[in-house]
């Protein structure tokens, strides 16, 4: 069983991988693709792919036809191809006992608050049942004012989204290099980047992978690095045909270009949420729900008195004591008028009350920022 240094994965793998350098998907190369990965969940691993390839697999079941390069043509041909993308992984994935699950997504599904923390949570739910989620954009109906544009900032924004502290993204070279390897061969590999910045000589290496299929290239690997980097991650950009690339890069073992995060995936997620109070909306709690504040719980609708303020699901809220002392922060996981509704009432009351619930806790203990004043008060 593989050992992992990480333990919430997203592999990213670009068409180029995907191929083999062929104008096909290689089912050969997914097949051991999927091996590493299952191997890392049967380790207790929890991995989220983003996959390319849903093009190339509409291409080659339209037989390769010539077609512009305008967004439609693109559209139709993902639309084809991402169901045969989709079966495959199914397939494969079925011979380790896994099942998957296709999450299409957008821009626009990333940038709002309410349909971020949907995506996030349907995630979550997913990784919690041992499911593993095929992300991919939603190419199909999306326009160019809320593309991604690339899997390689798709699978940034999915590190992000899920907390993932590692983001490994497979490609057909071993690295980010000096210079193009094909064209010099004294080009040298960056082996890791650690500064605050990424280097302007790595920025002015970066070209385009030559791959035809895809929409990649080393720019966006970059740019999908620094974002993931910022969020906690620690990012190996390295070549996907490597014998156990995936299971080697888990394990912390020196491959490719390493990025290591730049903070912990908790203090990222305390940046957002400090950063979204601005004092639209508060909760006040009562003694007992405060103690289990501190001490790490979640907040739930039994220990709140009262609701001010209107706010939305997933936006930043004011958790009050009975003295009006702001004790933490967090996402809130009811909007106002739902909350009010199951004020001091049991978790279990929540679906009879609304028609529905959303889990359990009114802010979960991982969208929750303790403020550190309250906490040495308490001590």
């Amino acid at each position: 069983m593989a050992a992992s240094d990480y333990r919430r994965l997203v592999v990213k793998l670009g068409t180029s991988t995907l191929t083999a350098g062929t104008p096909h998907l290689s089912a050969p190369r997914l097949g051991e693709l999927v091996r590493q990965m299952a191997e890392l969940c049967a380790a207790g691993c929890e991995v989220t792919v983003v996959s390319s390839g849903s093009m190339a697999a509409g291409r080659e079941a339209l037989s390769f036809p010539a077609l512009p390069k305008e967004i439609p043509a693109k559209q139709m041909l993902s639309a084809v191809g991402q169901p045969r993308l989709m079966a495959h992984y199914e397939k494969i994935f079925a011979l380790y006992d896994r099942t998957v699950a296709q999450v299409l997504l957008t821009r626009d599904d990333l940038s709002r608050r309410r349909s971020y923390l949907n995506a996030r949570n349907t995630l979550r739910a997913l990784l919690d049942q041992k499911v593993v989620p095929i992300v991919n954009e939603n190419d199909a109906v999306t326009t160019e004012e809320i593309r991604v544009g690339d899997n390689d900032n798709l699978s940034a924004l999915v590190a992000n989204l899920i907390d993932a502290d590692l983001l490994l993204m497979l490609t057909d070279q071993p690295g980010v290099f000096t210079a193009d390897p094909r064209r010099d061969p004294q080009a040298t590999l960056f082996t890791e980047i650690s500064s605050a910045e990424i280097p302007e000589e790595m920025w002015r290496a970066a070209g385009q992978t030559g791959d035809t299929l895809g929409t990649g290239g080393m720019v966006t690997k970059l740019q999908a690095a620094d974002l993931a980097r910022r969020s906690g991650a620690t990012v190996v950009v390295t070549l996907g045909s490597d014998p156990d690339v995936i299971l080697k890069a888990a394990r912390g073992e020196a491959v490719g270009t390493r990025f290591p995060a730049l903070v912990t995936t908790l203090e990222s997620r305390k940046r957002f949420i400090l950063s979204g109070a601005d004092g639209a909306g508060g909760i006040q709690i009562d003694a007992g729900a405060a103690r289990a504040l501190l001490s790490g719980s979640s907040l739930l609708p039994v220990g709140i008195t009262s609701v001010s303020g209107e706010f939305d699901r997933g936006d930043t809220v004011s958790v009050r004591d009975s003295n009006g002392r702001e004790l933490a922060r967090g996402l809130a996981s009811y909007q106002a008028d739902e909350l009010a509704k199951i004020t001091g009432r049991q978790s279990w009351e929540i679906e009879s009350i609304l028609g529905y619930a959303y889990g359990e806790e009114v802010i979960h203990r991982d969208q929750l920022v303790l403020l550190t004043h309250q906490q040495e008060e308490a001590a």
